[in-house]
């Protein structure tokens, strides 16, 4: 059994910061691609930012230059530093990371944290 469990999220204030983190536990032999998606009320659920294995990154034309991915391979983590927020970063993040467990290999979610910016 593999899980995907987030935590940092929370209220805060427009110009402040979050530390997310998701960490994957369980049967677990390698993951390669990790990410944070987000998903506002009413809205469809969209990428933020990934992360491969070794390291590349990608972001969301959004969140550049205010949001960081990065990832700790010993300890199966990615996170998201979020600086400068906005009150339209307020959403539902989710984490997801493709697995290779012992029996499958797929993609896993998380079960998701708010995320509230205040005005």
């Amino acid at each position: 059994q593999v899980q995907l469990v987030e935590s940092g999220g929370g209220l805060v204030q427009a110009g402040g910061s979050l530390r997310l983190s998701c960490a994957a536990s369980g049967s677990i032999i390698s993951i390669n691609g990790m990410g944070w998606y987000r998903q506002a009320p009413g809205k469809q659920r969209e990428l933020v930012a990934t992360i491969t294995r070794g390291g590349s990154t990608n972001y969301a034309d959004s969140v550049k230059g205010r949001f960081t991915i990065s990832r700790d391979n010993a300890k199966n983590t990615v996170y998201l530093q979020m600086n400068s927020l906005k009150p339209e970063d307020t959403a539902v993040y989710f984490c997801n990371a493709e697995i290779r467990s012992t029996y499958y290999y797929r993609t896993y979610w998380g079960q998701g944290t708010q995320v509230t910016v205040s005005s």
